[in-house]
């Protein structure tokens, strides 16, 4: 099949889950959204993830999505491979989305666990066996249980990834000993292992996984982008070095109480490529959280 040629291989390194920049009323900001998306790819990452949990994905409406892909693909030029998150809680309305969004032609589609009802891991893999059925692009399967209430277990994972047209699996569930070993039982040939949790990302790239998401990254993603040159390099004290740069980072959550996406968009909009906004009823950070994040960015030396 064509699309394997295409992406064989390409599915790696670094993917910044980009943040949808917001006006106070709610609206997509399209001007920011295109300066973060410049700032991105200038630093040198591999792919982005449109549409994902830090871009308010399931709080965006179709024209929405349709349009923050649109301007991602159209400001990085094909030098990025691009992925289209799909999160919807069933089966059915996540392929009816991916279907609308045929046209977008995205490199990957980014597929969730079914939510809101608990299922079991038979069920799971019935999920993306139907969605594999039926999409026209190849699908990354994406466990992230602190969201979905579903996770996936190690078999499931397995059984999911020997699937024709999964292509690979990203996971943000902070278990790193199921992540381990799923990586070191390889899977097919070429399988796309991402790690999803910025704070196992060195740990990750040291046992062989192909890459990494990262929300975090929107406010700094030049270690990240160091990190994955130096685990190519084999570099791999380097690798430890830069993630306790992300770690340093990552005080910009807990100083907003684990407001994680109010927080990285506090971030990025003061370096100047964001606003503080969130969809409703999301609700920024308030005054003294926006004050302990400036402080941590300050003690990074990261200025606008």
């Amino acid at each position: 099949m064509g699309w394997k040629k295409k992406t064989e291989g390409v599915l790696r390194g670094v993917i910044p889950a980009v943040i949808t920049p917001m006006r106070k009323d709610g609206t997509v900001h399209e001007a920011l959204l295109e300066k973060q998306v410049t700032h991105l790819s200038k630093a040198g990452v591999h792919g982005f993830l449109v549409n994902g949990t830090t871009g308010e994905g399931p709080f965006l409406s179709r024209d929405e999505k349709r349009r923050t892909f649109e301007v991602t693909r159209r400001v990085s030029r094909g030098k990025q491979f691009l992925c289209l998150a799909c999160i919807q809680p069933s089966t059915e309305l996540t392929l009816d989305e991916i279907l609308a969004f045929e046209s977008l032609r995205p490199n990957f589609v980014v597929v969730t666990a079914p939510f809101y009802f608990t299922v079991s891991q038979k069920e799971i893999v019935h999920h993306f066996e139907k969605i594999a059925e039926h999409s026209p692009f190849p699908l990354i399967a994406y466990n992230i249980p602190q969201r979905t209430f579903n996770k996936m277990n190690d078999e499931t994972m397995l059984e999911i990834a020997s699937m024709e047209k999964v292509v690979g699996l990203k996971d943000s569930s902070g278990d790193f000993i199921t992540f381990s070993r799923v990586v070191r039982s390889g899977g097919k040939k070429g399988f796309a292992w991402i790690q999803g949790e910025d704070t196992l990302d060195a740990e990750s790239l040291i046992l062989g996984a192909s890459g990494v998401v990262t929300g975090l990254g929107n406010v700094w993603i030049e270690p990240y982008v160091e990190m994955y040159r130096a685990a190519e390099e084999g570099d791999f004290p380097r690798v430890q070095e830069f993630q306790k740069k992300i770690n340093r980072l990552y005080e910009v959550l807990h100083v907003a109480r684990d407001k994680n996406i109010p927080a990285i968009k506090a971030a990025t909009s003061l370096l100047g490529r964001c606003e503080k906004w969130l969809k409703p009823p999301l609700s920024p950070l308030n005054d003294e959280e926006l004050s302990r994040v400036r402080k941590v960015l300050t003690n990074l030396r990261l200025k606008k």
